[in-house]
């Protein structure tokens, strides 16, 4: 029943004709973070909570919700820097917290920056041949981390607030394909005329190549990162922009320095 009818309607009404038999209501059970999307869809102030038997327990009001929507935010937020959730504010936290919450993916991306090392040790006598191509590395890999970030940032919110689901990665990966593709052929069409400026034109193709390629590729692990965590019973948040960016980072390296390769002759 709704209160203000209850108060309003004729003494005479009966109550069976303005009550809801449809009621949305969340269970004592439920995650706290669906129960805030049931009355943001429903746009409620104030959401009944029952039992397994139907029975009502509480309430949940609007300004729970605040609560649970701020501190779901901030989760994600440091989730998407990878850094693990503060328990305190930051103000409160000691070096030693902030230390741990940091140090352990800083280490994991250590490990994956190996392996880019180790890409570019293996063509070190194409680098030596033609040392211009470490000029434009940084501009490339950047460009893949960047175009990885960006995806990463609208799968993951497009997964939070329940606009996409995991079995809709085929249709989100294609589109984003198609949209990684435009903006490689953007980005490609700029660093050819620096390519030129720089270096000449078998560099050029090389960069420009290069740029096309590292954007879908950064694009499409971005955007399908975060489905396959989704798969996994695990948070899409933990697709954080440094991991994005830096597994981009290490097929971008790889992808040029074959390319210079297969170009230039080395």
């Amino acid at each position: 029943l709704s209160l203000r009818q209850l108060i309003f309607e004729e003494p005479t009404t009966v109550v069976e004709t303005f009550m809801l038999k449809s009621v949305v209501k969340a269970l004592a059970t439920d995650d706290r973070e669906k129960t805030a999307g049931l009355m943001s869809k429903y746009n409620l102030a104030v959401l009944p909570v029952t039992d397994k038997d139907n029975v009502l327990v509480g309430i949940v009001t609007v300004d729970d919700v605040m609560d649970v929507v701020e501190e779901e935010t901030t989760e994600d937020f440091y989730k998407s820097a990878a850094v693990e959730t503060l328990k305190m504010n930051l103000s409160d936290a000691s070096v030693g917290i902030l230390y741990k919450s940091r140090i352990g993916w800083l280490v994991v991306l250590i490990f994956i920056n190996i392996i880019a090392g180790a890409i570019i040790a293996y063509y070190e006598d194409t680098i030596t041949e033609a040392i211009v191509l470490i000029s434009f590395l940084p501009l490339l890999i950047a460009s893949a981390g960047n175009a990885g970030s960006q995806a990463a940032t609208l799968a993951i919110r497009a997964l939070a607030v329940g606009d996409i689901r995991a079995r809709d990665w085929f249709q989100i990966t294609a589109k984003e394909l198609a949209v990684a593709t435009s903006l490689g052929i953007t980005m490609g069409f700029v660093v050819w005329w620096l390519g030129i400026w720089r270096a000449g034109p078998q560099v050029a193709i090389v960069v420009t190549l290069t740029m096309m390629i590292v954007v879908m590729i950064g694009s499409i692990i971005g955007i399908s990162l975060p489905f396959l965590l989704r798969k996994l019973k695990m948070d899409p948040a933990v697709a954080s922009a440094p991991l994005v960016a830096t597994v981009s980072d290490v097929f971008g390296v790889l992808v040029y320095f074959a390319l210079a390769s297969a170009f230039l002759g080395f």
